[in-house]
């Protein structure tokens, strides 16, 4: 059985896509017959996975990497294959092992905006031709570097395959394998129940599941409800940018409502009890929060940004919305409760390419094509 070590910055039950997706696809390779050990930053957890899970704590950043670089020599050493999760890992040891790399976004970016280097609202597509900031050339170079270094690239959209591409990275090492989640159990009860049980008084509801940062756009949501009457904006998510999203959403009450981190039964519970499910996102790579939705039959509304154009079929079970344009957000807000029923009606529409199988079966084929 060939052997593959998994290396990740978090992992189940961490929030956020690289958990989410692990979660789902590390049984189905042990079914298709892989051995697995992940390694991951984390704190300690009840060990209830049927693979080795080493956790590095997230101590002094001098600490922490040199901990997560001893024990990947050790976990290399075993090893036929290494899959990252992201850029930066400490990946000490195995010389002559095939790495695979899994691309969800621009990390380079993603550090720029948390560090300042760059403005606020530079988006990502912008920041690709950005040759600004000195400090932001060095990490869009860094970023290429490793990524060019890798034996093959997973990417989960055709549009995160043009943005790799355009780092300089050969086409031929790219591979587009959409993301995917098991299926959620169906509800077992009525959205008006459960928005009962929710404590919810009989209005539209707009849900968003993000991590609250700032490219999520959750500050736009809430400027385009603020001028569509008795609609309420339900918030679930945690982050560094909850504080400015409450002040923002101040004058607006209880129609905004911010829930923190839910577990993944409760998150279902909400999107079947409301209208619909936003993500108004300055970027998304593939994103699981709409898969989610659509298989539970809700209808979405996303930017018209990066993968969800793959993912959503405007007019159909859902809408695309220019990015940022806050009038036509709070015109396809109230379109998108007018017509829920006629979208959730074809919420399962293209959902096919996304499935477990299909997911793990390319993974599989790609990781073998590479083993020695």
């Amino acid at each position: 059985m060939p052997k593959l070590l998994v290396a990740s910055g978090i992992f189940h039950p961490e929030p956020g896509g690289p958990a989410t997706y692990l979660r789902a696809i590390l049984p189905a390779l042990q079914d298709l017959g892989w051995q697995l050990r992940v390694l991951t930053y984390g704190d300690p957890q009840p060990h209830t996975h049927p693979y080795p899970v080493t956790r590095i704590a997230r101590e002094l950043y001098p600490l922490r990497r040199s901990k997560y670089g001893l024990a990947a020599r050790r976990h290399l050493a075993w090893a036929d294959l290494v899959y990252a999760q992201t850029i930066d890992l400490p990946l000490w040891g195995g010389r002559y092992l095939p790495r695979v790399i899994k691309i969800v976004g621009d990390q380079a970016w993603e550090r720029c905006i948390r560090k300042h280097w760059i403005p606020p609202d530079m988006t990502l597509d912008d920041f690709q031709r950005y040759r600004g900031d000195l400090r932001a050339r060095w990490q869009k170079w860094s970023r290429s570097r490793q990524v060019a270094n890798m034996d093959a690239v997973i990417v989960p959209s055709q549009y995160l395959k043009r943005m790799v591409t355009s780092w300089g990275i050969d086409e031929a090492k790219i591979h587009v394998i959409y993301n995917a989640l098991p299926l959620p159990p169906p509800p077992d009860r009525a959205p008006a129940v459960l928005r009962a049980e929710l404590n919810w008084k009989e209005q539209p509801t707009l849900l968003t599941v993000a991590r609250l940062q700032p490219w999520k756009g959750i500050d736009h949501l809430i400027k385009a409800i603020a001028g569509i009457p008795d609609v309420r904006l339900v918030i679930v998510g945690a982050g560094p940018d909850r504080g400015r999203l409450e002040t923002l959403a101040g004058p607006l009450g209880e129609r905004v409502q911010f829930t923190g981190q839910l577990e993944s039964a409760d998150v279902q519970r909400y999107m079947t009890a409301a209208d619909g499910v936003a993500l108004y996102s300055g970027y998304e790579g593939l994103s699981h929060t709409l898969l989610e939705s659509l298989h539970l039959g809700t209808p979405v509304l996303a930017s018209d940004i990066g993968g969800n154009a793959e993912i959503v079929r405007h007019q159909v079970n859902g809408l695309l919305v220019p990015h940022v344009d806050i009038g036509m957000l709070r015109w396809s807000i109230e379109q998108l409760i007018g017509r829920r029923d006629q979208f959730a009606a074809n919420c399962k529409a293209g959902l096919a390419q996304f499935s477990i199988e299909k997911m793990a079966g390319d993974t599989d084929v790609l990781l073998r094509s590479l083993l020695p």
